[in-house]
């Protein structure tokens, strides 16, 4: 029994020892470790202890400015009539009334076009939709013959268009989403000037940036497949410095302009970008501009036109 006694002590030194040698071969493991690490690695290790031990003292203070910020916009609102502007939004946004009319963007050019005015289609449809999201009167929206590059730089970039609301998407031909006789190709080629825009009609708009290298295709398109056609009335109401030819979102932007106005000049004028050179015209047929210059050339020179009535 003394024997198994002095055995059990002999075997609890044993086991002392062998734990205090592996603190001392770890804590030299670690002081080794150290020593191979360069001034830049320890420094870089502190850096990084630091960041963590600071991390739930990082997010109390962020939470701290969050409010912060929360308390100084409802006071500016507050100081502001805040209360009631919200209300006034609110009634706004209550009066958005969707319109039956559909627009519908043809992606079927994809083929015609370089990759940068791919790009270009791609941020004008991006307008599209965030105008008609704001709206008075949104349209029904539509995307047809999405695919090839246009769809990769839609991917590529804007990876939420997949969740985009209120817009369907397709990539059949505009011909098998709406039947043919509903269809009014907006082309600048035809003779045909839209007078107003019917609600039973879908509108179709060509997706196509060329640079006026392809003058002409969206009016041989509609020929082609046999569908009505038309232009906007611009020369009624715009003299532009350049060519009629407008962007798929001026286009589109123009008509939810006259869904809200009801008056095609204001949506012009309200849409069409100043580099256009934009002149409203008067209804004789000539810029309204140039009729100002004229009246103020002759206003301008009292004598000339005394020296004409005398000589008369």
């Amino acid at each position: 029994m003394a024997d198994d006694s002095v055995r059990s002590e002999a075997s609890s030194q044993l086991d002392s020892e062998n734990t205090e040698n592996k603190t001392v071969s770890s804590n030299g493991e670690a002081a080794a470790e150290n020593q191979t690490l360069s001034k830049r690695q320890r420094k870089k290790l502190l850096k990084q202890q630091k960041w963590e031990e600071e991390r739930e003292l990082r997010k109390h203070r962020r939470k701290e400015k969050k409010q912060q910020r929360r308390l100084e916009r409802q006071n500016h609102h507050e100081e502001e009539g805040g209360g009631e502007a919200h209300s006034a939004r609110k009634r706004l946004r209550r009066e958005v009334t969707p319109s039956s009319l559909r627009l519908v963007v043809d992606c079927g050019f994809d083929d015609l076009m370089l990759v940068k005015d791919v790009c270009k289609l791609h941020k004008q449809i991006q307008r599209c939709y965030a105008e008609n999201r704001r709206a008075l009167h949104p349209v029904q929206f539509h995307l047809t013959s999405l695919g090839g590059q246009l769809k990769q730089s839609m991917d590529a970039k804007d990876k939420g268009w997949v969740n985009w609301k209120d817009i369907t998407i397709s990539t059949e031909h505009y011909s098998e989403v709406v039947a043919k006789e509903e269809l009014v190709y907006l082309t600048s080629d035809s003779p045909n000037v839209l007078e107003e825009l019917d609600p039973k009609k879908a509108y179709v708009i060509g997706g196509l940036v060329d640079h006026n290298h392809h003058k002409g295709i969206t009016f041989d398109k509609a020929k082609e497949l046999g569908i009505d056609h038309a232009q906007l009335p611009l020369s009624s109401f715009v003299k532009m410095n350049s060519r009629k030819v407008l962007a798929v979102n001026h286009v589109f932007e123009i008509i939810l302009a006259y869904l809200e106005k009801g008056s095609w000049q204001e949506a012009f004028f309200t849409v069409l970008p100043q580099r256009k050179g934009a002149v409203a015209v008067s209804k004789d047929g000539t810029a309204a501009q140039e009729k100002d210059d004229e009246d103020s050339d002759s206003d301008s020179d009292p004598d000339t036109q005394d020296q004409t009535e005398k000589s008369a």
